[in-house]
């Protein structure tokens, strides 16, 4: 029996999150996964779209959990994972800053993606995440977050309102993000929302594209 770290819910969710990426990174060539837990999510995409370089990170205590994955599979597109975390102080960002890869614009990455992040963080977290991707980006890139969101500030299941009370009952600083609230934090940021795709289990694609410099106020 395998000693990596495994979720169920990536298996299940894996392809129509697939379906979505491969629209929307077609172009992309350098992917920062933020907060990417187990390590099964890098190397489906990875190997699914051989293009990107897909860089995984989380918090140090996961490293070596996604380290088992990427060695399992020996992807020649999923570099060593890096520490990253959403940080309140001094300033709100992400930290450590990360080597940014080099693209035909620039250095930085062109694509960003995020799974079932936002309901875990505080919303003060979920506020440095977006103020600190614009140091690590590319002139233009693409912003994919996948998790459960609310509309009108109303659960969009009883499953999702269950949900939310277990993970306020874990963290009172947790729980599901309206989905307005998020928008307008990403389009503060300078983020365009272009597609808001419905995934199974009443989750959500959310993805956004900025081009740095035009609209963007951090």
């Amino acid at each position: 029996m395998s000693s990596r770290p495994y979720s169920e819910s990536c298996e299940r969710n894996r392809e129509p999150i697939l379906a979505v990426l491969r629209r929307h990174f077609a172009h992309a060539r350098q992917v920062l996964e933020i907060g990417s837990g187990t390590g099964q999510h890098a190397v489906h995409f990875a190997a699914a779209m051989p293009w990107l370089r897909w860089q995984s990170s989380d918090h140090r205590d996961h490293l070596p959990g996604i380290s088992q994955w990427l060695e399992a599979t020996g992807l020649a597109n999923t570099p060593p994972p890096i520490e990253l975390q959403a940080v309140t102080s001094p300033v709100p960002g992400l930290a450590p800053p990360p080597v940014l890869p080099q693209n035909a614009s620039g250095s930085g990455f062109d694509a960003v993606f995020s799974a079932n992040t936002l309901h875990i963080m505080g919303w003060d977290q979920v506020q440095a995440l977006f103020a600190g991707l614009s140091p690590l980006l590319a002139t233009a890139a693409t912003l994919v977050i996948y998790g459960p969101f609310n509309y009108g500030g109303d659960f969009s299941s009883d499953s999702n309102r269950t949900f939310d009370a277990w993970l306020k009952g874990r963290d009172p600083r947790s729980g599901i993000r309206d989905f307005e609230a998020v928008d307008a934090l990403a389009r503060a940021q300078g983020w365009t929302l272009r597609e808001d795709v419905a995934m199974p289990a009443n989750n959500r694609c959310l993805v956004w594209t900025r081009q740095l410099g035009m609209g963007a106020t951090g």
